[in-house]
């Protein structure tokens, strides 16, 4: 069952289209150009957001999206019946959307300098306490403008971002670049002479034991016995920022239930008891062929088959892959060895 908790509201803000001029969420006309907001302009997040303790903000804030007049545009209470403005109908306007979960912004900087002056101010101000420019956050998230309405600073941050992804995708493709080139290449071709062969053979012998396993997530086996099962219920809980269309945000506390199975039970399962090994010095492997009884078996056999050469510069080991390849090699034979640039052996051929 899923539980949701209001833990208050926040104010957004948004963008002025015509200047760039950042507003708090609650302004229905730009603060710095006096446009008024457009129907179209999205609220987003502040990075210097704080829970709203104002009775007045919070009345408008629980007041539902707001509603622009069909007639003038005006921007109206959520609660409102007639415009502001104008004194039409709202019933004729469209309510703004509401409803969005909305991003965090970027942290602001502690100092912004003004385009305009030059003047430094806090990092969370909106206009210049100089000159009253707007001032534009590099990291605010980015909102639908005019093209010759760009933020200034926000070019260059995503031109060096763009730089520092570029440099890290390149040492990351000349790493795999170079491990290629070192294991996975021959880089060079000797001669040896085969001068031992070992060889190691392994057959494990098997049988059906009671395996108790013990706080297995999910169900038992149908072929168990002995379950025990019990189910631990965890509450999971996230928080959202609404937007309520409105200008401002519903911080909301989401939390369900998730509930996981785990099983105690034990299961008869084939397992190994003993393995029986031989090992030799020829190309000829032999498999030990132990006695079973009634309730064995035999599990997968294994084997490991190493060629010992003599090279120009000392000895190189190669591990054949299957006994028929292993067996055609002679004490005294040649062979080319072909290497990697880390010198180990990456095939043979006569």
């Amino acid at each position: 069952m899923e539980k949701k908790e209001s833990k208050g509201f926040v104010e957004l803000e948004w963008v002025c289209p015509n200047c760039n001029g950042r507003n708090k969420g609650s302004k229905k006309t730009c603060e710095n150009c006096g446009a008024p907001q457009p129907d179209n302009v999205k609220f987003q997040r502040a990075a210097d957001e704080k829970i709203v303790a104002n009775e007045k903000s919070l009345e408008a804030a629980k007041a539902g999206a707001d509603i622009h007049c069909g007639f003038c545009g005006t921007r109206n209470p959520g609660n409102a019946v007639t415009c502001s403005q104008c004194g039409g109908d709202l019933k004729e306007g469209k309510a703004r959307q509401a409803g969005q979960v909305l991003q965090a912004a970027a942290l602001a900087p502690k100092v912004v300098t003004c385009a305009n002056c030059g003047a430094e101010n806090p990092g969370s101000a909106r206009v210049c306490v100089k000159c009253g420019s707007p001032i534009m956050q590099a990291m605010a998230p980015a909102v639908s403008r005019p093209a010759s309405a760009q933020i200034p600073a926000a070019a260059p941050n995503k031109k060096v971002n763009g730089w520092i992804f570029a440099a890290i995708g390149a040492v990351l493709l000349i790493c795999c670049i170079a491990a290629v080139v070192m294991f996975a290449i021959p880089s060079k071709s000797v001669k040896g002479t085969v001068i031992d062969l070992q060889w190691q053979t392994s057959v494990p012998v098997q049988e059906i034991s009671a395996v108790n396993y013990s706080n297995e997530r999910g169900s038992a086996p149908s072929d168990a016995s002995n379950v025990s099962c019990h189910t631990e219920d965890k509450e999971v809980c996230e928080e959202k920022t609404v937007d309520q269309g409105n200008g401002y945000a519903e911080i909301v506390k989401e939390c369900h239930t998730e509930s996981q199975e785990y099983c105690s039970y034990t299961v008869d399962e084939w397992a190994t008891i003993q393995t029986y090994t031989l090992d030799g010095n020829d190309n000829f492997p032999m498999y030990e062929n132990p006695s079973l009884t009634s309730d064995q078996r035999l599990g997968t056999t294994a084997e490991t088959l190493i060629v010992t050469f003599s090279v120009p510069n000392g000895e190189k080991n190669y591990t054949a892959d299957s006994v028929s390849e292993f067996q055609q090699f002679e004490i005294g034979s040649t062979w080319t060895l072909k290497m990697n640039a880390m010198g180990g052996v990456m095939s043979v051929e006569k």
